[in-house]
Order: C-alpha cells, then structure tokens, then sequence
C-alpha cells in the first residue's frame, strides 16, 4: 500500500473518487457536492486559513493500485483554544474495511497533529462549522442521510474505538411527521403568550436580505453565541450565510419570534436538499445546476430540515419555544407542502433542547459520535460539559 499526500489535481480529484468506491453497492449513499468538499479547503473561500488554521490530507492506495482510504487533519485555532489541552481534527476519513488502510490514514493524521502541538484529536469533524460534516453515524443506514451530515460504513466506528478514541459528546437527529398534532403544552404555552401581548411571529417573507442577516445575527448571538463551542456571530458571517442560502432556502419555512420588534427566538428550516441532490451525482456544475432548479421548481422535496433553534437567554422558561413552535407547525401545516420534518442534530450536552424536540412528539432517527483521543492516556477524559 502506499500513502500519498493529496497536492495536485489528481490526487484532489481522488479525494473525492474514494467514497465512489467505498459506497459502489450502498442504495442509499448520496455523494457529498463536489463544491461542497472544494470550499473546506480552499483558502480562498475558508476563512480559518486566514485565522491561522492548517490542513493537510492523505490518500491510501491498495496493493491493485486502487484507491482505498482518505483522511484530513486540521488545526483551527479558535477551536483549538476553547478546550482543555490543544485540540486539532481529523474529517473526511473513508476507507475500505480494512484494518491496514485505516491505520495507516489514522497513524498518520495524529503524528502530523502532533507535530503541530496538538494534546488531543477530536474526529471526525469538519475544518469549519458544525453544521456540516460533523460527527460519525453510528445507527441507522438505512434512511436517506440529510445533506451535509455524514455517512459512513458500520465499521468505521471499529477503527476509532480501536485506537482510543472516546465519545466526547452525541448528536441525535430527531424527526416527526408535520401532520401531527402539536401536543397540549405547546398550545398552552402559544396562548399564554398571545394573551400577554407584544409578541408575534413572522417568517423570511417579511424581511428584506440585510433584515434578514440582521434578525438571524442578533438572535443567534442572544440565544447561542457564548455557549462552549459556539462563538458569537458577527453580522459579516450572518450576511454570508444568507447568500449560502439564498439558493435553497424556503422563506415560507425561516421563522422569526419578535417582542416589540426585536427578534428573540428563531427557528430556520431548509428543504431536505437531498433529495433534489441524489439527482445530480456529487456535482453542481452546469447540469447539475439545471437539475437541481428543475426539481426545486417542483418541490421535489417533501421534507424540511430545522437548522438551527434557538430562544434569547433572557427568555428561557417564558413559554416562547411554545409559541413558535405551535405557530410554525400550523403555518406548515395549511401549506401542506412537506410531509415530515427533521431536527438538525442536538448534542447529549443540550439537555433543554432534548426535551423540547421529545416533547414535540418527535422520534430519535439517527445518532453521532464526536469522538475525542487524547494524546497522553495519563490525562483524564472529561466529556462535554452540559449547557447552562
């Protein structure tokens, strides 16, 4: 076998032929975009380059000269710092099931962390946000993975546990059908803020872009930024999520709680992109494009996505999660264009939001490993700490 660092054109494009070969018999596998996987490590278009994040990545060739295995390692700094000891990543491992390959990949990854001054890996995780790329499937590979979320073979958790790694946190991805009622708590809590007055809901539709940028920023920092992992948002990178946006987003879908005009909770859902990706092979070059505006145009997409959740701080336990949450679900409902929704995954570590999607009637389809290995085994592990 032979290991190669990935440098040119032809190894950049085997990057993304290993899944290919991994996956060949796999029904239910959806290639990752191409652009996608080309942004994380561009540094033009990933601004932790510029914020002195590093990478390097690895193929692994077989003995029949075959691509067998990949692997990135990365330093983000900002990430690195809000941990206990020096903490880099590794992400984008795939690799036939075979012990060899994958310790070769492994081996690798950790010794060049090393020699960057990482104490610890935490893996496999994405060179970026966690929204995307994040965490090592460990059930369910059977439904339609959602897009941007990982998918791998059954085996890879073999290779990880094998080598020391420990599960720093989990990650559940819950889902319901929008038909069902939502339950009587719920109800009770939207009354209870409607008679008090002052609060209402609205959705994308009601703002322009730089409203838009401006409402997602303030209430995301209200309600996340400052958590452990969770940096605060400046307005730069809200603006640029909604161009990511732009393209896919649903505005029927992208809700807004405002008190007197300022936005204290939110709750931003996309179409599952999935199913209008399966149809484009991994790519999203011209054809792709065409493809994907076709079946957009036709909703082909019956499920939508919750992105991101959260309630300003200073309202916790006012009822609000009710309020939008019942408002929301009855929107969707007289629209009748999605059958089923989807929770983007919340971590074991988010006690609060574990029971408001429990407690929605949702049902837990599918789990994630963030998986932490600490360099010096005589350091003890902690696990993630619980969010306040």
């Amino acid at each position: 076998m032979r290991l190669i660092e990935v440098q040119d054109d032809k190894t950049r494009k085997a990057f993304h032929d290993v899944p290919r070969r991994i996956y060949a018999d796999d029904p239910v596998w959806i290639p990752h975009l191409k652009q996608d996987i080309d942004k994380v490590f561009d540094p033009a278009k990933n601004r932790l380059f510029k914020k002195g994040g590093v990478v390097k990545r690895w193929l692994v060739q077989d003995e029949a000269g075959k691509w067998a295995g990949r692997v990135a390692a990365f330093v983000n700094p900002k990430y690195s710092r809000g941990m206990d000891q020096p903490t880099g990543g590794i992400g984008f491992f795939e690799s036939t099931d075979d012990d060899a390959v994958a310790t070769l990949l492994l081996d690798v990854a950790e010794a060049w962390l090393k020699e960057q001054g990482m104490e610890a890996v935490d893996g496999p995780v994405n060179f970026g946000e966690k929204d995307r790329f994040w965490g090592l499937l460990v059930d369910n590979f059977h439904d339609l993975p959602s897009y941007g979320m990982n998918y791998n073979r059954p085996y890879y958790r073999r290779f990880f546990e094998s080598r020391g790694y420990q599960v720093y946190y989990e990650q559940y991805v819950y889902g319901r059908e929008v038909g069902m009622a939502v339950q009587a708590p719920f109800e009770r809590k939207r009354a209870q803020i409607e008679a008090r007055g002052g609060f209402k809901v609205i959705t994308a539709n009601d703002l322009n872009e730089a409203e838009l940028a401006q409402h997602f920023c303030t209430a995301y920092n209200n309600a996340w930024g400052g958590h452990h992992g969770f940096s605060k948002m400046p307005l730069k990178q809200a603006q640029r999520t909604v161009q990511t946006l732009k393209p896919i987003m649903d505005k029927d879908i992208i809700y807004f709680v405002l008190h007197e005009g300022e936005p204290v909770a939110f709750y931003v859902n996309i179409p599952e992109l999935n199913q209008i990706f399966c149809h484009v092979n991994g790519n999203l070059n011209a054809v792709g494009k065409l493809k994907f505006l076709y079946h957009k145009w036709r909703h082909t997409s019956d499920v939508m996505v919750g992105l991101v959740f959260g309630i300003d701080r200073r309202y916790h336990g006012k009822g609000l999660d009710g309020f939008l949450i019942d408002t929301a679900g009855k929107q969707v409902q007289a629209k009748g264009r999605y059958k089923t929704t989807t929770l983007t995954w919340i971590g074991d570590f988010n006690p609060k939001m574990i029971r408001v999607a429990e407690n929605l009637g949702t049902t837990r389809k599918r789990t994630f490993f963030t998986m932490r290995k600490l360099f010096d085994p005589s350091v003890p592990f902690k696990r993630v700490p619980l969010a306040k």
